[in-house]
């Protein structure tokens, strides 16, 4: 399923007329339903999310489908729209499980070749009607099965039972994990790991919503209790669809990650121009204005290694896995560094909770550590470009 173009083509990385109107498209959509407060009375929905503006994004942008092929129900293009679409998100803090359902559980399938269980699934995801996730990725990710944050399991072993294959065990931190209609999971089986695709339900599985610091992306703990599940891909190819999946969750953060850096520098700056002292806004004096300027060079280069990796995951080149770890170290270091200033040079109101400003503070830290923490990546990263081995790490 994956197309093997090995090399970027320069004009890949710039934004197309249609490309730019879809930003403005969503920009504005963002804007009308997604603003702090909406964001706050989400927050407070069992589902932790509007669900008719789940579907209104569906069915009227068409979101959900933008990288799914149009056999499958999609609209046939790639990862480079959608990551127009999860930028714009993530600068609205939109809280919907775009991540785990559009990009995470929509590569896996179309990673895994299984043309059974894309024409089962992608076509609910597409029209919003379907919501995913993954559990038990985390083996192939630098992020240890311990570590928080992750798509993560403590073990999930799958036994067959008669004629039909049933779960055991439990993963946590499974991103929208007590939410989700359908759960994609690396599970252990005397042959290997194998990815199986499971609809739980409350008499064969447990699930129960984790505290986590970013509220806005859902976590939980899944305990499956026998629950009936179906093989997806082939063995053989189960490990390289949980990294390619790995590493286009990885491309798909970068781009939230720049969205999010994006609005902490705009509302700073305006608000830089607004606030006075001693009869002067604030962004006059030279010290406001270094520490505005660093921001943006640092969201400069964020934006670069997030473009990087965006092209390689819509071509499948093989530069993937060293794009995907340089844009989340990147990335993830500007949305710190970003909300920090958003925080600092709003002065005392950017302490406050009424103010939106923790909840992007909130979203970079959970942001950080989701596919691993910036040192593991780079530890990775020394690794794929010859400058470590594993045993060394």
């Amino acid at each position: 399923m994956r197309r093997r173009h090995p090399e970027i083509d320069p004009q890949s990385l710039s934004e197309t007329d249609e490309q730019r109107q879809l930003r403005a498209v969503l920009r504005d959509f963002y804007t009308g339903t997604s603003g702090p407060e909406d964001v706050r009375k989400h927050l407070a929905t069992p589902r932790g999310h509007d669900e008719q503006l789940w579907a209104r994004l569906a069915g009227e942008i068409g979101v959900h489908g933008l990288a799914v092929p149009e056999e499958y129900g999609g609209a046939g293009f790639t990862f480079a729209e959608l990551a127009i679409a999860l930028e714009e998100a993530g600068r609205a803090l939109y809280c919907a499980p775009l991540l785990p359902t559009v990009v995470l559980a929509a590569h896996a399938l179309l990673y895994s070749g299984d043309r059974t269980a894309c024409e089962r699934y992608l076509p609910r995801i597409a029209d919003g009607t379907l919501t995913a996730t993954v559990a038990g990725f985390d083996a192939a990710s630098p992020a240890g099965p311990d570590e928080p944050g992750g798509p993560g399991g403590l073990g999930v072993t799958a036994e067959q039972s008669g004629s039909r294959w049933v779960l055991r065990g439990q993963a946590d931190f499974v991103l929208d994990g007590a939410g989700a209609d359908l759960i994609l999971v690396r599970a252990h089986t005397p042959a290997g790991p194998r990815l199986f695709a499971c609809e739980p339900t409350p008499d064969t599985s447990r699930r129960t919503a984790r505290r986590v610091l970013d509220e806005t992306r859902r976590q939980a703990l899944v305990e499956f209790r026998g629950t009936p599940a179906t093989t997806v891909g082939t063995a053989e190819g189960t490990e390289d669809t949980v990294a390619a999946t790995l590493d286009t969750g990885r491309a798909a953060l970068a781009a939230e990650q720049v969205g999010g850096s994006g609005h902490a520098l705009d509302v700073t700056v305006e608000f830089a121009a607004q606030r006075h002292q001693f009869g002067r806004p604030i962004g006059s004096f030279q010290a406001v204005k270094h520490r505005l300027a660093d921001v943006l060079v640092a969201l400069e280069a964020a934006r670069s290694a997030s473009s990087y990796a965006t092209a390689c995951v819509a071509v499948a080149s093989p530069q993937l896995p060293v794009a995907a770890s340089a844009a989340a170290v990147v990335c993830s270091e500007t949305f710190r560094l970003a909300t920090a200033e958003y925080v600092q040079l709003h002065g005392g109101i950017g302490f406050t909770w009424e103010h939106p400003a923790h909840l992007y503070v909130r979203r970079a830290r959970s942001a950080e550590v989701l596919f691993g923490t910036s040192d593991r990546n780079r530890v990775r990263l020394a690794e794929l470009i010859g400058l470590a081995t594993a045993s060394a790490a």
